[in-house]
């Protein structure tokens, strides 16, 4: 596979088949929970598809020692205070829990939600997580190493479990390394998320691509993913004509302003409109 990295494929041309979707990220940092509660009911009240936090024990601006809840036991509670919108973490971090452990909290999470639980799941990255709760953090190459021998026990746990889930969990993966993640996607992912855009996401693409060639699996089957909230609809119309069709949108807390939420819901209702 090192050709992959070693020189620029043809990018493949693809057309979104699917409708265009928001998802919501409460960066579950400085707000406490009556704050995540009120903004969870705020958000799915207004639409959108969507509600994602994130899966880190500190917060990643601001203060750095500021408040911060945890990722899983918050989701079960948001499976409880939504009816309609999706649930997820972007991203589960897979160093923080066994395998199968991962799988049987998402499964108990997707029946506590009527089966509307997506895993989003990765490597991990933030040191400060594993040094101060006692994990080994090593190298990117082994925590990849670490997520591609889970990614398999997690589908058997899933099927071994009793009662299984409520629907096939669709499995999310973060990251564009093109080696051993953009593969992990292939053989796996429902939905892949992106920070890469322009020359770079096609590029990523082509990459994409040639692994899901490999793999014997239609390219069209994932859902590509990426990060507008700082960006204007401009950058968001150029991915969606590149193939992204779910488009996130990162909001810290407290969350007093929810207005960019409310803007990318008018911006996706018009182009499912136009479509």
């Amino acid at each position: 596979m090192r050709a992959i990295c070693d020189r620029r494929l043809d990018v493949v041309p693809v057309r979104p088949s699917r409708p265009v979707r928001i998802g919501v990220q409460l960066q579950p940092q400085h707000a406490t929970y009556p704050q995540i509660r009120d903004a969870v009911r705020r958000v799915e009240d207004a639409g959108a598809d969507i509600l994602f936090n994130w899966d880190h024990f500190f917060p990643l601006s601001g203060d750095r020692d500021g408040v911060h809840l945890e990722s899983w036991t918050a989701l079960a509670s948001w499976a409880e205070l939504t009816s309609r919108i999706e649930i997820g973490c972007l991203v589960n971090c897979n160093s923080y829990r066994n395998a199968d452990l991962q799988a049987d909290m998402a499964r108990t999470i997707d029946h506590i939600s009527d089966g509307r639980f997506i895993f989003g799941t990765g490597a991990g990255w933030f040191e400060r997580d594993y040094d101060e709760y006692g994990y080994e953090f090593g190298t990117p190459g082994t925590r990849l190493a670490d997520l591609a021998q889970a990614l398999p026990r997690i589908e058997a746990r899933w099927k071994a479990l009793n009662p299984p889930p409520v629907r096939d969990i669709p499995v999310m993966i973060g990251g564009s390394g093109e080696r051993k993640t953009l593969r992990l996607v292939a053989e796996y992912a429902d939905i892949w998320h992106t920070f890469a855009s322009g020359e770079r996401f096609d590029h990523k693409l082509s990459v994409l691509q040639q692994h899901c060639d490999a793999v014997g699996r239609e390219i069209g089957e994932i859902e590509i993913s990426n990060e507008v909230a700082k960006y204007d609809e401009q950058y968001a119309d150029a991915l969606f004509d590149q193939g992204v069709t779910l488009f996130t949108v990162g909001v810290n807390g407290p969350y007093d302003d929810l207005s960019v939420v409310d803007r990318w819901l008018a911006w996706r209702d018009r182009k499912n409109t136009a479509g």
